[in-house]
C-alpha cells in the first residue's frame, strides 16, 4: 500500500506513531499486501487483454481519453509490483530488514532498499492521481471541443513532472541533512506528507466539480444534437454520469482509509505518550485502518478497470490481429452527403451548410462516444439507431 510512513520508517529516529504501525504484525500485514496486490495485478491485466468475440473499440483519433485510462491502469500495475516486491523482501529477509536505518551501520543496502521501494510506490500512485485529474480535465475539454492530440503531450509533462518534483522534494526535506541523521520532531516531516497527499486531495476536490460540469455540458450537447432530448439521449447521459460516479466511488473507497489513518497517527504523534490507556481506542483504530489500507490501496487498479470498462470477461484472445481502420463512420457520412446527385444549379451555400452540420454532428458523436466508451455492451450498441451512437 502507499503511505508516507514507508519513507518515514527509513529514518533511524522515526516517530513513535510510525513505529506503532510498521511493527504491528509485519508478517500478517505484508502477507495481506502481497495477496491483495497479486489479485489486483492479475485481474487488471485480465481486464486489459483483448477478448474473443469483442470488436475493437473505435475511438476518435483526437481523443486522449483512452490513452489516459490505460496509463492510469499501468501506474496501478507498476505500483502493485512495487508493493509485492517490498512486502516479499520484508517477509523473506527479516535480517536484512532489521538493518534498516541502523545508526553508524556500514551496510547501505537496507536503507537503499527502504527508500527506493517506498519512492517507487509513492511515485507511481501519485502519477496515477495526476492522470485521474487529467482525465477529468480532458473529459470537460472534449465536450467543449477544446482537446486534441497535442493535449496528451501536455498531460505527460504535467503528470510526470509534478509527480517526480513533489516526490523528490518531499524526500529531500524528510531526509535532511542526511538519511542517517534525520531531524527530530514532526515539523520536518510535514512537507513530505503534504507533497504525498496533495494530488490525492486534488482529485477528491476537483474531479467531482469537473465531472459535474461535464455532465451538464453533455446534456446541453445532446439536446442541441437534434433539437430534442429522446429516451436514448437521456439514457446515454445517465450512463456517462454513472461512469463518473463509479470512478469517484472507487477512489473514495480505496483512499479514504489513508486519510483516516494519517489523521489518527498525527493525533497520536502530538501526545506526550501514545501508549497511555485513554489512547487505546485511537491506537486500535489506527491499526485497523492500516490493515484496511493494505487491502484497498492495491485493489484500486482492478476496481478502476471495472469502473472504466465494466467486466470484460474471461475469454482472452491472444492472437495478433491487424488493427481495423474505422471506415464505417467515414463511409456513412459520405453516403449521407452523396446518396442523391445534386442538380447542377444546386446552391453552394446550402451544400456548405450541410457540410458544417455533418462536421458538427461527427464532433458531437466523437465527444459523446469518448465519454461513454466501455459502459455498454456491443450488442446494445448495435441495436441503437440514434445518430448519437454512430462511431462507437
Amino acid at each position: 500500500m502507499a503511505s508516507p510512513r514507508l519513507e518515514t520508517y527509513c529514518c533511524p529516529n522515526r516517530d513513535a506513531a510510525t513505529q506503532l504501525v510498521m511493527h504491528f504484525q509485519p508478517e500478517v500485514f505484508c502477507g495481506v499486501c502481497i495477496g491483495s496486490a497479486s489479485i489486483s495485478l492479475l485481474l487488471t491485466i485480465l481486464q486489459l487483454l483483448p477478448k474473443k468475440g469483442q470488436s475493437p473499440r473505435k475511438m476518435p483519433k483526437a481523443s486522449s481519453s483512452s490513452t489516459i485510462l490505460l496509463l492510469i491502469s499501468i501506474c496501478d500495475i507498476l505500483g502493485g509490483v512495487g508493493i509485492i516486491f517490498r512486502s516479499s523482501v520484508w517477509l523473506g529477509f527479516p535480517g536484512f530488514i532489521a538493518n534498516i536505518s541502523v545508526v553508524n551501520g556500514t551496510d547501505v543496502w537496507p536503507s537503499t532498499f527502504c527508500v527506493g521501494s517506498a519512492m517507487w510506490i509513492q511515485l507511481l500512485y501519485s502519477a496515477g492521481f495526476w492522470w485521474l485529474f487529467c482525465y477529468a480535465v480532458d473529459s470537460y475539454l472534449v465536450v467543449r471541443r477544446s482537446a486534441g492530440l497535442s493535449t496528451i503531450v501536455l498531460y505527460h509533462m504535467m503528470t510526470w513532472g509534478l509527480a517526480v518534483m513533489l516526490c523528490v522534494e518531499g524526500i529531500a526535506l524528510l531526509y535532511y541533512p542526511s538519511l542517517s541523521s534525520c531531524e527530530n520532531g514532526l515539523e520536518h516531516a510535514i512537507p513530505h506528507y503534504i507533497t504525498t497527499y496533495a494530488p490525492l486531495l486534488l482529485v477528491l476536490v476537483a474531479n467531482p466539480i469537473l465531472f459535474r460540469r461535464t455532465v451538464s455540458a453533455v446534456a446541453s450537447l445532446l439536446k442541441g444534437r437534434q433539437g430534442i432530448y429522446t429516451e436514448n439521449e437521456r439514457r446515454l447521459g445517465t450512463e456517462i454520469q454513472m461512469r463518473f460516479f463509479k470512478i469517484m466511488l472507487v477512489f473514495v473507497i480505496c483512499w479514504s482509509p489513508n486519510i483516516i489513518n494519517e489523521t489518527l497517527l498525527f493525533y497520536l504523534e502530538m501526545q506526550p505518550d501514545i501508549n497511555e490507556m485513554p489512547l487505546k481506542n485511537i491506537r486500535s483504530a489506527a491499526l485497523i485502518t492500516w490493515i484496511i489500507m493494505g487491502v484497498l490501496n492495491p485493489m484500486q487498479g482492478f476496481l478502476f478497470t471495472l469502473a472504466f470498462y465494466g467486466w470484460t470477461g474471461w475469454r482472452v484472445d491472444l492472437k495478433w490481429r491487424k488493427r481495423e481502420i474505422p471506415w464505417e463512420s467515414m463511409s456513412s457520412s459520405t453516403v449521407g452527403e452523396n446518396a442523391y446527385p445534386s442538380p447542377v444549379n444546386y446552391q453552394s451555400n446550402i451544400h456548405d451548410s450541410k457540410k458544417i452540420s455533418t462536421t458538427d454532428s461527427q464532433q458531437t458523436d466523437e465527444a459523446i462516444s469518448m465519454l461513454s466508451e466501455g459502459n455498454t455492451s456491443s450488442d446494445e450498441r448495435l441495436t441503437r439507431s440514434s445518430p448519437i451512437y454512430q462511431g462507437w
